[in-house]
Formats: structure tokens, sequence, C-alpha cells
């Protein structure tokens, strides 16, 4: 049985990650660093902030400049603001799932008040949202599913997780939890698939994935 569908927010939720790998590319090639989308996409999506920004600093041999940083903070405000949508799908998703959902992402807390907000999604979570900020460590570990388990009082065992990196993945398996790993954002369904994951490709999909299982 399922009591509690955690979801990631980036790439699950909103559909940040395409404007994300974008303006991310053009930055890092302001840095000299030059990487396809599908390289940065490969290496970047689903990390946290501060394991990106160790890795920029750790290419390019020097600290990130401040500078650098609030320009790139800017675009993404900026992109965030005029361009931000949710994830094609999500909407009907949510509306038709039964179970208690909360959001579970690497994420900071002020990014998902941000794009939540702007994509009209984060009245159905508000009290329901936890960040890896929260724990010790953030996905790939498993600890911010048990985190949020825990917090909305459900059985690791009885909750699923719907997520999109291959680091999202690994930690919902590593907490115990069936994935439902999507795959129709940047990440291809070869490199998300595995044990204990059901790879779908359209979120209108996810209801009734979930009510197999709940019934099975």
């Amino acid at each position: 049985m399922i009591d509690l569908v955690i979801f990631d927010c980036d790439g699950v939720l909103v559909d940040t990650e395409r404007l994300a790998v974008r303006i991310e590319q053009a930055a890092l090639a302001e840095l000299g660093w030059e990487l396809s989308a599908e390289e940065l996409a490969e290496r970047f999506i689903g990390c946290t902030d501060g394991h990106f920004e160790r890795e920029v600093a750790r290419q390019i041999g020097r600290a990130i400049p401040e500078s650098w940083r609030a320009a790139v903070n800017a675009r993404y405000q900026e992109a965030f603001r005029n361009e931000l949508a949710p994830v094609d799908g999500v909407v009907e998703a949510l509306d038709a799932i039964p179970h208690a959902t909360c959001v579970a992402s690497n994420g900071s807390h002020r990014k998902m008040a941000m794009t939540l907000g702007i994509t009209g999604l984060h009245e159905r979570f508000a009290g329901r949202i936890f960040s890896a900020y929260d724990v010790a460590r953030g996905k790939p570990a498993p600890d911010l599913f048990l985190h949020a388990a825990e917090r909305m009082g459900h059985a690791p065992e009885r909750c699923v997780v719907v997520e999109d990196s291959a680091n999202g993945v690994a930690a919902a398996r590593a907490a115990g939890m069936h994935v439902y790993a999507y795959a129709g954002g940047l990440i291809p369904a070869e490199r998300l698939a595995g044990p204990d994951t059901t790879v779908f490709a359209d979120m209108r999909e996810l209801p009734e994935l979930i009510a197999a299982r709940s019934s099975g």
C-alpha cells in the first residue's frame, strides 16, 4: 500500500532544468569551461548548489568570483519570471492522485518558494516542503527522503518517490522506496532504469501507475 507520494521539485514539478542548463552552459563558458548541454545535464542535474559550485571551482582552479555568482542568480530569476511553467501534465497528475503528497528537493527552500510560487504550485505543498539543507546529506544519500517520510508520519516502505535525476533515483532506492522515474526531461530513460523503479515519460500516466501499485 502507498501512504505518501514524495515529489522532487526541479524537472518533476517545475520545468526549471532546461532553463538551468541553458543559463549554466553560457555562464560556465564565461569561466572557460565549455560543456555541451548533454554533459552539463549528466554532471549536474539533481545535484545541490554547493556541489555545483565546488565542481566549478575545482575545474577552473580558483574560487568562483562573487560577481559571476550574482550574475548567474540574476539570469535565473529573470528566466524563471518570464519563462517558468509547471512540468507538462503535472497539474493534471496532482489533481488525480488521492494520496498524501510532499516535496523533497536538493534545492534550497528559498529557490523552491520562488519556483513553486511562480508556477502556482506552492499552495498545494505549503508546510510539506523539505530541502537537502534540512539534513546532513543531500541526494544521492537517502537522508532527505527518510526525513520527509518521518516528518509526514509515514513508514518509508509505504512511500513512493517521483524523480527525474540519477541522484534522486539512487536516493529513493537507498531509502527503500519505490521510485517513479520521469524520463520526459533531460535525462534518458536508460540512466534512470533499474531495481525498484518504474520509468515513464508522460506525467499524465503517473496517477494510473501509482494506482496500479497501490492496488497490487
